[in-house]
């Protein structure tokens, strides 16, 4: 009898998992087999050419420019990740014990910001950034030069539209890791003699990782797909990926190209996930052993 419940109860959650499966393979895999097999096509008059060559891939990986493009796309990534994770830890850690009274107004208004439209936040920062625009206009106003600030349309800009952006994907995932934390665990740090700094060091800090590895990895993903920040805000001075991209599909109207790009930044995607996947793995059996 309890051999068949257990089997019952496997073939439940085998059928239970078949939607989701489903939408992986209708949504993911197919498009990717039907993007890999785009790759090893061509073009002629700006139509598609069913060629079967390694043409395309062979100026991929033949000329520099695309893959100096890559290499910026990766460690724009980094550097937003970093970022946004430095900026996130205290912003949590704030929202959650000095400003708890108002976390939850807080949070609603970071969900509103959120939500809001990301191409009139972009014109927002253009807006502002701009010579002529606010914030040189209030740093004239208190006696600056005039245009002290010349930021705009520059990979600085840039990064400045991807960390606001993607700022909230890891204050929300840290801010809920945090939230788990046992508050006794803190205390008895303090009680055994730790400041609060080294009590944050070195009890919340190790205890919130899941949730600080979480939102790199949402935000080193995403922050590989952008193309709005690099195009409005940084002027196509320095396009990324996305936008290599974009331009490849829509005003070049090389689909092959542009199929072939895809498929690399995936693979470099999932090779920078896997090896992030690895060093916490290693972590974790590490804090295990000890």
């Amino acid at each position: 009898m309890a051999e068949i419940q257990k089997s019952w109860r496997d073939g439940a959650l085998r059928l239970s998992t078949l939607p989701l499966l489903l939408l992986m393979g209708l949504f993911f895999v197919i498009p990717l087999i039907m993007t890999a097999l785009l790759s090893f096509q061509g073009t002629q008059y700006y139509r598609l050419v069913w060629t079967w060559d390694l043409k395309v891939w062979t100026d991929v990986f033949s000329q520099v420019h695309y893959w100096t493009i890559m290499w910026r796309t990766l460690m724009m990534a980094l550097v937003c990740t970093v970022l946004c994770t430095i900026l996130a830890i205290p912003i949590a850690y704030g929202m959650l014990h000095r400003l708890s009274r108002w976390s939850d107004h807080i949070t609603l208004l970071m969900v509103f910001a959120f939500l809001t439209d990301a191409v009139l936040k972009t014109f927002g920062w253009v807006l502002f950034l701009d010579r002529s625009g606010v914030l040189n206009g209030t740093l004239e106003a208190i006696g600056f030069p005039p245009a002290v600030v010349n930021v705009l349309f520059t990979p600085n800009a840039t990064m400045i539209g991807m960390v606001y952006n993607l700022l909230p994907y890891t204050i929300f995932t840290i801010a809920l890791s945090m939230a788990r934390i046992d508050g006794d665990l803190v205390l008895a740090a303090r009680d055994a003699g730790a400041s609060r700094l080294r009590a944050f060091i070195e009890v919340t800090l190790p205890l919130a990782k899941p949730g600080i590895w979480a939102g790199a990895v949402l935000v080193f993903v995403l922050s590989l797909g952008v193309f709005l920040e690099p195009k409005v805000m940084g002027g196509g001075t320095s396009p990324l990926a996305a936008e290599l991209i974009r331009q490849s599909f829509e005003t070049r109207v090389n689909w092959p190209l542009g199929a072939a790009l895809t498929l690399v930044l995936i693979v470099i995607g999932a090779a920078a996930l896997t090896v992030a996947g690895a060093v916490a793995l290693w972590q974790a059996r590490r804090v295990a052993n000890d």
